[in-house]
């Protein structure tokens, strides 16, 4: 009687060990996994698009727009006024202020000299966040995180990096990086917006 239990709960095991390792919900994306939800305040998100940056033919990060409601075109984005969240994973190492350079960049261009002007403070904070940590590794990863009425945090390796950006257009301007009218990577920008299936790495101009 006893054998027979054990060979019961052996098998029982058996079953439920793989329904259990598939139970993950998470997708791959260049290589690292990206979980298909994410919770933001008191919000659970939903994965809405993600993709991988490329410079040239390499891969820079993979990244991930996570929203309370499902958004095909920027507008639909920018103008939710739920929680909202960018995650990215590094695919290499890069230095960490060039990246905030970068990111100030591509906000001052996409965005007029006006909506710029209001969120310098924000820019700034930003551009002293990156500095500070010098350097990003492949694996690590980070948040821009948006909760209404609270502002836009910076959550590096899942720790806020400072006080939250209190600037309301800020986020906006954050997301016009990928979404704007001259986004980072226009790619990326179409699979944020779930509008690629699989994301095509470019062709090596030498092969």
């Amino acid at each position: 009687m006893i054998r027979r239990l054990f060979v019961l709960a052996f098998a029982a095991a058996s079953v439920a060990l793989p329904v259990a390792s598939q139970a993950a919900d998470t997708i791959d994306v260049g290589g690292v996994k990206l979980d298909t939800t994410a919770q933001v305040g008191n919000a659970k998100l939903q994965l809405n698009g993600s993709g991988v940056r490329y410079k040239a033919i390499f891969k820079v990060y993979a990244a991930g727009l996570y929203l309370n409601a499902k958004a095909t075109t920027p507008e639909q984005v920018l103008s939710n006024t739920g929680p909202r969240r960018m995650h990215i994973v590094m695919l290499r190492e890069i230095d960490a202020n060039e990246l905030g350079k970068l990111f100030t960049k591509s906000m001052e261009q996409n965005a007029s000299r006006e909506e710029f002007s209001k969120i310098i403070p924000g820019v700034i904070k930003m551009g002293e966040i990156f500095a500070a940590r010098k350097k990003l590794n492949a694996g690590d990863y980070f948040s821009i995180d948006y909760i209404p009425g609270q502002g836009t945090s910076i959550v590096v390796l899942g720790k806020p990096a400072a006080e939250p950006i209190k600037e309301p257009e800020f986020f906006a301007a954050l997301m016009k990086i990928w979404l704007g009218k001259s986004p980072a990577d226009a790619q990326l920008k179409d699979a944020l917006l779930g509008a690629a299936s699989k994301q095509n790495a470019p062709k090596d101009p030498f092969n």
